[in-house]
């Protein structure tokens, strides 16, 4: 093997390996970043990220993350903190600085898994066999992972919504039938097997964003659209009493924390994370608490009750309080660049990236989907991949099923031919 294509199999690792235990990442990450360095082809992919809008953003962040780490208090947590923030740039940028080719076999690497995943989790609600430990996150709750592995099958989900959307305006319409199938199937998982009432908020505002950055030109048909969609939605709920009790269930312990009630439940615990966060950051806005600083504040701020806790819950309010609002705007600013360029790109690519980069959004707020090792390794994974794809020019996605083509005449072995 060339060493250019060497980076394509490490790539495609990468992508297979997203559901996996944070360690199988974590290996995916170190095979990818030594790919890349023994490629050889360093100047053309500096020439490539520093062309990128996303880079100075990136930049900014990490520059800006250095600097109070230079002149911040040091603590206990700085370590993990500063290694946690600069994986969060590693990830970005090893994702841009792929080729069209290179981010394809990763993207085929995921896809691939989330569809063995959700026959994988079929057949155990059928047959009811023994799972193997790697893969319990996969059709169970498991803490951070099962949440990362929920928030992945949300991205496939969204993006089979996004094909089917697209199919009803097609000559070939029948495509959207298993599309919304691979939807609807996510939405079963995500709620019945996973239990996430982030992905499936999340699933719930995309796909009308989606239908939204479809038919941006076309008022008529984006209200009949939402009317139609909002209808479907409503009518789903009204007849899933247990989709209602989980969401009142948020809301009940939203009331309770207010009313000074603390508990492990799931919003009690964000709403005691966000309110002190928020004073943190307020007590200092320009250079936060110092790199590791919310772990000590919280210890003094938080109930004792949750005082295990490492991360505010919210990535935003993380880079806040530990680098001030400076901070967390650079960090905002890198995932809204992300959403202004898949949405400037009006056509199926964009779309895709646009509902990838808008969960990875959403995740960053109800979840510490960037600080968290087990959902930033897999979900900012993704979700850059779709974005690489989206800054190519033309239909970057050709090709992503791959076939072997007939024999020819002369006996040589047939190659793969995409489609």
């Amino acid at each position: 093997m060339q060493r250019s294509q060497i980076v394509r199999p490490a790539a495609m690792f990468w992508g297979l390996t997203v559901f996996m235990p944070v360690g199988v990442p974590y290996l995916a990450f170190f095979l990818l970043l030594v790919a890349l360095l023994a490629a050889g082809d360093w100047r053309e992919r500096a020439v490539r990220l520093r062309s990128n809008p996303m880079w100075w953003p990136v930049i900014v962040y990490v520059v800006w993350t250095l600097v109070v780490l230079a002149l911040g208090p040091y603590y206990p947590q700085t370590p993990s903190n500063l290694v946690h923030g600069l994986r969060i740039a590693a990830t970005l940028l090893m994702a841009l600085a792929l080729t069209r080719e290179e981010a394809l076999w990763a993207l085929r690497g995921f896809l691939l898994m989330a569809l063995v995943n959700i026959a994988i989790i079929a057949a155990h609600h059928a047959f009811g066999f023994q799972i193997v430990e790697a893969w319990r996150g996969v059709v169970m709750p498991v803490g951070n992972k099962s949440i990362s592995n929920a928030l992945l099958f949300t991205v496939v989900g969204a993006t089979a919504a996004v094909f089917g959307l697209a199919a009803l305006s097609e000559r070939h319409r029948w495509q959207a039938v298993p599309a919304f199938a691979i939807t609807l199937a996510v939405v079963m998982i995500i709620f019945f097997k996973l239990d996430s009432r982030t992905s499936l908020l999340a699933m719930l505002l995309v796909i009308p964003a989606a239908c939204l950055h479809q038919w941006r030109r076309r008022l008529g048909v984006l209200m009949l659209a939402m009317i139609l969609g909002g209808a479907l939605v409503a009518a789903g709920l009204w007849s899933s009493p247990a989709v209602q009790r989980k969401f009142e269930l948020g809301v009940h312990e939203i009331e309770a924390a207010q009313g000074g009630a603390v508990s492990e439940g799931s919003w009690v615990v964000r709403y005691y994370m966000y309110r002190d966060t928020g004073r943190m950051i307020i007590d200092r806005p320009f250079a936060g608490w110092g790199i590791g600083g919310w772990t000590e504040q919280w210890h003094l701020r938080g109930p004792k009750l949750l005082a295990d806790y490492n991360m505010p819950h919210n990535d935003f309010l993380w880079m806040g309080s530990q680098t001030g609002i400076p901070g967390a705007l650079s960090l905002l600013l890198i995932i809204l660049t992300g959403i202004w360029l898949a949405w400037r790109r009006d056509d199926l690519i964009g779309r895709y990236a646009f509902v990838a980069q808008l969960i990875l959004l959403i995740a960053t707020n109800a979840n510490s989907a960037l600080r968290d090792a087990q959902i930033g390794l897999s979900l900012l994974w993704v979700a850059t991949i779709y974005l690489r794809l989206a800054q190519e020019p033309g239909d970057s996605w050709r090709g992503l099923i791959l076939r072997r083509s007939p024999p020819v005449l002369n006996g040589d072995a047939p190659q793969p031919r995409p489609l």
